[in-house]
């Protein structure tokens, strides 16, 4: 039976909603929904495994160390993120729901 990846969302998200949808050998793929939600202050990601991630509904802003200026993703915008590149979530919609596809290879 197929899922749809917009169902299933809580009305209220006090934290980050993170579901591991499939996981293979050297693959995990990820639906994240964030409203509002920011990574808190002072803390990176430093991940051993390289992210791509893909914006479906919402907006969100990234921080990736030592690049200048904020990442700003909106629907339909993707990124890969390498293994061990400094990153935070800077901010996300606070008004709609921003639903993320995240694959972790």
């Amino acid at each position: 039976m197929p899922t749809n990846i917009f169902t299933h969302i809580p009305s209220r998200l006090p934290e980050e909603l993170v579901e591991i949808i499939q996981t293979g050998d050297r693959v995990r793929i990820e639906r994240i929904v964030s409203r509002g939600h920011a990574s808190p202050k002072g803390f990176w990601y430093d991940q051993d495994d390289h992210e791509w991630v893909l914006v479906l509904t919402g907006a969100a802003t990234l921080l990736i160390e030592g690049q200048p200026d904020p990442v700003r993703l909106r629907p339909g915008d993707y990124l890969n993120i390498p293994a061990h590149t400094r990153h935070r979530i800077e901010n996300t919609d606070p008004k709609q729901e921003t639903v993320w596809l995240a694959i972790h290879y």
